[in-house]
């Protein structure tokens, strides 16, 4: 069967730390969308990994791959392998032959595009990592897939077609001269041929390349059990998030089929979880609600509700959360949970069960808030309206909850859900009766063994 990891918020929600606990009965690890602007932390026997492109389950010595709705840096792939098996890992990632492949020049485009669009205020608070332009050039039927690097006449034909073009936008469109970039090879066909074609070859010598669909439903058939994981997270989602603030792809259960080849009568068939933190973070721009204020730094889009009565209540739980981008390093923004937002993803996806995180970040508030509702030209509006602009104009309807203890959260784990404070029982339980599904695991630490797990998907 399937179990399908999704976040329900703005990216960070600790998937990857949940696609670690369910990790001993899975045999494959698949990831369906985004690429190396993706982060996980996994903590796996006192261990910390961060990745942002290997699947999770790699840690665990699961096969993982990276399916056709996946964009690929090999350059940042074979680090991430490389500094694995340094640490004494032997990670197997299959790569799907149709995802597509990230080239250097999407990686300054991106950046040349984010500092025109800061200069009138429209920065999206992209990664940098050239995702966006990647997911541009598959749309435009321009773009270099993983089988290509397979066939060098393929390869070259390919460069030889969609460089010029980039060229052409970086001189004539934003004026800039190639040989002034920072590197002036990642417009260089003969350069990218030479180094892409490298990467071919070593994924043909490491036998890493797939056909996703049937290599998965091969898997599905031999009676192996598949864990289909997104990034980033439904809010960010390319059509149901709130754009333009959005990534490139679609991290919605809906994703996980065209992502990986699989139906969606498998998909459906199996369980989709919906991952919870029991805040609410954000990294990048847009609007948020059920925000506190008190960014550190240089982030787009905190300037009107970034200082403010609640600037120390906000560096609190960042401080005590660790709220920073594992990719980018940036203080992620902070707001209470929102519940219009959690509606809205779980009718997205139609989750059959929830895990709620960071539990314990919470503890020894005096009081804890969740935005309930909405409030948008004088009507109440139970979940997210459809437009980035009408998003900016709600009003959070907020909800109290009397706040909870410090604990021994180790001894919380071990001995279930009877053992949280009763006033966290009671913030759950409301996330539970408003999302009407269940919470099949409440993280109460970093560790794998700091989570309370109430359900076994598998």
């Amino acid at each position: 069967m399937t179990v399908t990891i999704v976040g329900s918020q703005l990216g960070d929600e600790g998937k990857g730390g949940i696609v670690d606990l369910y990790g001993d009965d899975v045999d494959v690890v698949a990831r369906y969308q985004g690429g190396d602007n993706a982060g996980h932390t996994v903590v796996h026997e006192g261990e910390e990994y961060k990745l942002s492109l290997v699947p999770s389950g790699a840690i665990r010595g699961k096969v993982g791959v990276l399916g056709n709705g996946c964009v690929v840096n090999p350059r940042t792939l074979f680090d991430e392998i490389d500094t694995l098996q340094d640490r004494g890992l032997d990670p197997d990632v299959r790569i799907a032959e149709r995802a597509h492949v990230i080239l250097p020049f999407h990686r300054v485009l991106d950046g040349i595009e984010e500092e025109v669009k800061s200069e009138s205020d429209q920065e999206v608070g992209t990664t940098g990592r050239g995702i966006g332009p990647t997911y541009e050039d598959k749309a435009g039927r321009r773009g270099v897939r993983v089988g290509d690097l397979l066939d060098p006449d393929v390869l070259r034909e390919r460069l030889e077609y969609v460089v010029p073009q980039k060229r052409a936008v970086v001189e004539d469109v934003y004026g800039l001269d190639v040989d002034d970039l920072e590197d002036p090879d990642a417009l260089d066909v003969d350069a990218l041929f030479e180094e892409f074609r490298d990467f071919g070859r070593r994924f043909e010598a490491e036998d890493m390349t797939v056909n996703a669909g049937a290599f998965l439903s091969a898997a599905i058939d031999e009676g192996q059990n598949v864990m289909l994981e997104g990034a980033q997270g439904t809010i960010i989602d390319i059509d149901h998030g709130n754009y333009p603030y959005v990534t490139s792809s679609n991290p919605t259960a809906g994703g996980a089929a065209t992502g990986t080849g699989l139906s969606p009568g498998v998909v459906g068939g199996g369980e989709i979880i919906g991952i919870v933190k029991a805040y609410l973070t954000r990294v990048g721009s847009g609007p948020l609600p059920t925000e506190l204020g008190g960014v550190v730094g240089d982030t787009p889009g905190y300037d009107e509700q970034g200082e403010g009565e609640n600037e120390e209540l906000a560096n609190y739980i960042r401080e005590e959360g660790g709220e920073y981008g594992t990719v980018t390093g940036r203080p992620r923004r902070v707001g209470w949970l929102d519940l219009p937002m959690l509606r809205h993803s779980t009718r997205v996806s139609g989750f059959t069960g929830i895990a709620i995180n960071h539990l314990d970040v919470l503890a020894g508030l005096d009081e804890v808030k969740v935005g309930h509702t909405y409030t948008l030209d004088g009507e109440e509006l139970a979940s997210m309206p459809a437009t980035t602009e009408q998003w900016a104009r709600c009003e959070a309807n907020v909800r109290s909850f009397d706040g909870w203890p410090e604990a021994d959260w180790q001894a919380v784990a071990d001995e279930g859900y009877d053992a949280l404070p009763e006033n966290a029982k009671a913030y759950v339980e409301y996330i539970e009766d408003e999302l009407d599904t269940p919470a099949y695991a409440i993280g109460v630490g970093p560790g794998r063994g700091e989570t309370i797990v109430r359900e076994q998907p598998f």
